[in-house]
């Protein structure tokens, strides 16, 4: 890994933004660029015309390698504090187990902190112990039971 560097996605970034969320086991069964083209580019559209939703990419050497996004949200709890919901984290495979998502949550956490935000909040799934364990390790605390129902 050589220097990494992070910025917000472009349009140009979709396919290899959705490679990355394809390459994993769970991620295979449910995202595919191929016939969804159309989707991914309105949805792409969509997040990037607001400015607290933000897909932000690692690059190395020119290549996507990372990818996550950030909504920051305004808030009543916690006397009006902001917060950062962070969704869809992932890392190549070839760039795994080398701090690269460390250093991509601790810019994440920045971005969010230059907002105003006082909690920055995600949720892993369950069958992800290997992420759950690294989001611990960042100070992450399991705080909360999350619940989801698929429509």
């Amino acid at each position: 890994m050589s220097k990494v560097t992070f910025r917000p996605a472009r349009k140009s970034d979709l396919n290899k933004i959705i490679a990355l969320l394809a390459d994993d086991k769970l991620g295979m069964n449910r995202e595919s660029a191929k016939g969804n083209e159309g989707v991914y580019e309105q949805a792409f559209a969509e997040i990037d015309a607001d400015p607290n939703n933000m897909i932000y990419v690692a690059e190395d050497e020119g290549s996507v390698v990372g990818t996550l996004q950030v909504t920051f949200i305004a808030n009543l709890t916690f006397i009006g504090a902001r917060r950062a919901l962070v969704e869809a984290v992932r890392i190549a495979d070839s760039h795994q187990g080398q701090g690269l998502g460390g250093l991509m949550m601790q810019y994440v956490i920045d971005c969010a902190r230059e907002r105003g935000c006082k909690i920055v909040q995600l949720t892993s799934n369950k069958e992800r112990p290997d992420a759950i364990r690294f989001y611990e390790q960042m100070g992450f605390l399991p705080s909360h039971v999350g619940f989801k129902k698929y429509l």
